[in-house]
């Protein structure tokens, strides 16, 4: 996948840290605020937000949403399919 776009990103030269809270609530609310509007102002905000959903990033601010806007974004992933367990033959065989 090519990430060319990274290199025009807003958040380039800022700390990581600002985009990965350790809690979004609580003083981390304040956090996700200001990489939010650090997401705003940025010219490669929607094709972070769609590497976001397609690498389905569960932690941090991509493209000015939180993982609980993220998870409201993305589809439902594929259910597995069911298996069934092997079991003996009668008799033994």
């Amino acid at each position: 996948m090519m990430l060319d776009w990274t290199r025009r990103a807003a958040c380039l030269e800022l700390d990581p840290e600002l985009f990965f809270p350790i809690s979004m609530e609580g003083p981390g609310q304040s956090q996700v605020e200001q990489a939010k509007h650090v997401c705003g102002g940025c010219p490669v905000r929607e094709p972070c937000l769609a590497y976001a959903l397609d690498t389905r990033q569960a932690y941090g601010v991509w493209g000015g949403t939180d993982p609980g806007q993220r998870r409201e974004l993305s589809p439902p992933s594929e259910p597995r399919p069911e298996t069934v367990p092997v079991r003996p033959l009668r008799g033994g065989r």
